[in-house]
């Protein structure tokens, strides 16, 4: 089986070296062997799994979540999986719903400010108590 390097396996991963090494102390990064220099070395296990990783960081789960989901993984219990994916979907649609909120209110107030005259008198300055 041939084996890569740490630079290697950020690189094919796009995250940093230093990345790797943060995964590894969290304990989420295993690698397949070390050198008698103490150079890590990882293969194809390790690609995949910290592609896994990255991509579910992308969907918004936190190191914790990706912990609880690489354990489930092991036992193919897609019922929790799905569990864990909804909660994540929830805590989303509350962050947009929050997010619209700011939207709306921020375009009211930039409406309302003529983009001249006096501080004093901005209407999104008033709005956030600053004047």
């Amino acid at each position: 089986m041939e084996t890569i390097g740490i630079g290697t396996l950020a690189r094919r991963t796009g995250v940093s070296i230093d990345t790797v090494r943060y995964y590894e102390k969290s304990g989420l990064l295993t690698p397949h062997a070390r050198l008698p220099s103490g150079y890590r070395r990882y293969s194809d296990p390790q690609v995949a799994r910290l592609r896994f990783i990255r991509r579910a960081q992308e969907l918004g789960f936190s190191l914790r979540d990706i912990r609880e989901l690489l354990g489930i993984s092991g036992q193919r219990d897609v019922a929790r999986i799905k569990r864990s994916a909804v909660r994540k979907l929830a805590e989303v649609e509350k962050r947009i719903a929050a997010l619209q909120r700011i939207q709306v209110a921020l375009s009211g107030l930039i409406e309302k400010c003529p983009g001249h005259g006096r501080a004093a008198e901005c209407p999104i300055l008033k709005a956030l108590g600053e004047v």
